[in-house]
């Protein structure tokens, strides 16, 4: 009976028992087992240590730098051109017709009621989203709450405003709707979900 491997890395410890030293004097099987392994231990002592090829944060970081400035100038992009198309209407309005037509009315509203539906097939209320998105999706769903108010006080009576900016509240609902759709498709494609 040869020693156990066991009883080999208790020896080469020396914790090994007295049976296992007086075979091992008597055993060249054993024996040549036993500098089998110290030569196995020498040889991945002598290995290099194994390090990362090279540190890869700085890209990392970059590439997070970089994606955050690119939806910063997106986001910038799309209130400067609400705001624009606030300005022009505001500025433009009194030159133009007075009355807008139903049609224009109608498309608005049917923006708004595809949009909503659009919302609902991505079902967001069941996603888990970063601080930075909950609240973007917040304050957007505020600012629609705020139209829905101003809507829901006009209640359709054209004598209490006038039908152009009704048509105005509607666009700027459909605008809002078109923000909040785009914050959780682009945070649903952007996670993989």
């Amino acid at each position: 009976m040869h020693c156990t491997m066991d009883d080999l890395l208790a020896l080469r410890a020396n914790e090994g028992s007295a049976w296992a030293r007086r075979h091992l004097d008597e055993c060249s099987v054993c024996q040549t087992e036993l500098e089998a392994l110290y030569q196995r231990v020498a040889r991945l002592k002598a290995l290099p240590p194994l390090g990362p090829a090279r540190d890869r944060w700085p890209a990392i970081r970059d590439a997070i730098v970089a994606e955050r400035r690119r939806r910063l100038r997106r986001w910038s992009g799309v209130g400067l051109a609400a705001a624009a198309a606030l300005a022009g209407l505001i500025v433009f309005a009194p030159f133009g017709p007075r009355q807008v037509d139903a049609a224009e009315l109608a498309r608005a509203k049917q923006q708004s009621a595809t949009l909503e539906e659009e919302l609902q097939r991505y079902g967001p209320t069941g996603r888990v989203m970063s601080g930075r998105s909950a609240a973007l999706v917040a304050e957007l769903e505020d600012r629609i709450a705020v139209i829905d108010g101003e809507l829901a006080r006009v209640g359709g009576s054209a004598a209490q405003l006038r039908h152009d900016e009704l048509v105005t509240l509607w666009q700027e609902r459909v605008t809002l709707m078109q923000q909040l759709v785009d914050a959780h498709v682009t945070r649903v494609s952007y996670v993989g979900l």
